[in-house]
């Protein structure tokens, strides 16, 4: 079973909501900073992530939807110090490096894994 640590947060169904990236646009990325550093001779940092985010509970359904598999979800309590919503802005990651994620759509993300997970 997969443990939801708190269903009583202040957001559309209480789970928490978080920003999830798919691995090849942190990749893309991590090239973009490497290559900002090379190009402009100093670093920074940025946010990378999509800029949107999902909650636990939106997770889990559309992981069960892409591996048509049933998926166990049992509620516990909250973890200390959890806020309700953590979403990257990635305003400055666009601006200056100009990366956008291309991949990062949640669907894609469980269904590029899963496929993944799969065939390894």
């Amino acid at each position: 079973s997969i443990i939801i640590y708190g269903d009583d947060y202040d957001t559309p169904d209480g789970t928490c909501i978080r920003d999830y990236i798919h691995v090849c646009d942190l990749a893309d990325g991590h090239i973009k900073g490497l290559q900002y550093i090379d190009t402009e001779k100093q670093s920074n940092f940025v946010n990378l992530g999509s800029g949107s985010g999902y909650s636990v509970k939106e997770i889990i359904e559309t992981a069960r939807e892409v591996t048509n598999k049933e998926i166990n979800a049992k509620v516990s309590g909250r973890r200390p110090g959890d806020p309700p919503k953590l979403v990257a802005d990635i305003g400055y990651a666009k601006k200056i490096l100009a990366w956008e994620p291309r991949h990062s759509q949640i669907n894609n993300i469980i269904k590029t894994a899963w496929q993944w997970h799969k065939q390894h």
